[in-house]
């Protein structure tokens, strides 16, 4: 009698775990298949549109030949700001939740707001810049583009730097305390130096996150049609210029938009690529 109850309660076990794998076979299958889809359809739509061109000559008017230069160009000066201005405030914030205040309960509040802004919709973001910088300059410009999303930036690094930092040994601090090293070269000289490639990877993974994104940029920086690289004012950016070419109605505009489309996906590859490289060569050193 007990073995068949023990059989019959295995029978059932055996099922309903063929049962769970089945449905996540095909949630993930599901979920592949759509990605294969977008990323067929953008291959098939942008992939045409490449050519020496996009990366040479200014976005055209309506039913001329032009290119992608200038987003492009004002897409790499909104970057390369919004990570000079959060990178050290984000590195700075993860030293001291790792280093000085792991067990402070400013700590816990930094970071229960830090996870706030990592899922904080970026179009928020974008509004709050709008009333601290737009309004008050009265314009548009390339530096409220950049603070804005700088504020991205910040979340994402400050996350992986406390989290690479708290993965370094204390045995690598005791022996620097223990040669009389101060505190904050035992950090810089030390610390840094382990966590090198994960703190690498965060800043990585946080220029891939605003590299696409387009809300805040159009509350700050809106766009221009023009070449600009005067930062205080609008300045064109390129998921703006998908944005505004996907929704024309002009063909060629809307080939332009798949081919920035396309060239942003594989930019955004480019640097998830590099972060697990870094993060594989991290782990083996």
């Amino acid at each position: 009698m007990a073995g068949s109850v023990l059989d019959a309660r295995y029978t059932r076990r055996r099922r309903r775990n063929a049962i769970a794998k089945a449905l996540a076979l095909a949630a993930t299958l599901v979920g592949l298949g759509w990605l294969v889809l977008i990323l067929g359809a953008l291959l098939w739509q942008g992939f045409g549109g490449l050519s020496p061109a996009v990366f040479t000559e200014m976005t055209p008017p309506p039913g001329s030949a032009g290119g992608l230069l200038n987003p492009i160009i004002g897409s790499l000066i909104l970057t390369v700001l919004a990570v000079v201005i959060g990178t050290p405030i984000g590195i700075l914030a993860g030293t001291y939740m790792a280093e000085y205040g792991r067990y402070d309960k400013l700590t816990s509040v930094v970071r229960f707001i830090n996870d706030i802004l990592l899922s904080a919709p970026s179009i928020v973001v974008g509004l709050f810049i709008y009333e601290v910088m737009v309004a008050p300059m009265g314009h548009f410009s390339g530096y409220a583009g950049g603070v804005a999303l700088a504020v991205l930036v910040i979340p994402v690094v400050v996350r992986t730097t406390e989290d690479m930092l708290t993965l370094v040994p204390n045995a690598l601090r005791e022996a620097a305390t223990s040669i009389g090293l101060p505190r904050s070269l035992a950090i810089t000289q030390i610390c840094y130096r382990a966590a090198r490639a994960g703190m690498v990877t965060g800043v990585l993974l946080a220029v891939a996150r605003i590299s696409g994104e387009t809300a805040p940029l159009l509350f700050t920086s809106l766009n221009n049609q023009f070449w600009s690289t005067n930062l205080n004012a609008p300045i064109s950016s390129l998921p703006v210029v998908i944005f505004q070419f996907a929704l024309s109605p002009y063909r060629d505009w809307q080939a332009l938009a798949w081919t920035g489309a396309l060239i942003i996906t594989m930019a955004v590859l480019a640097l998830s690529v590099t972060a697990r490289a870094l993060v594989a060569t991290g782990k083996q050193s």
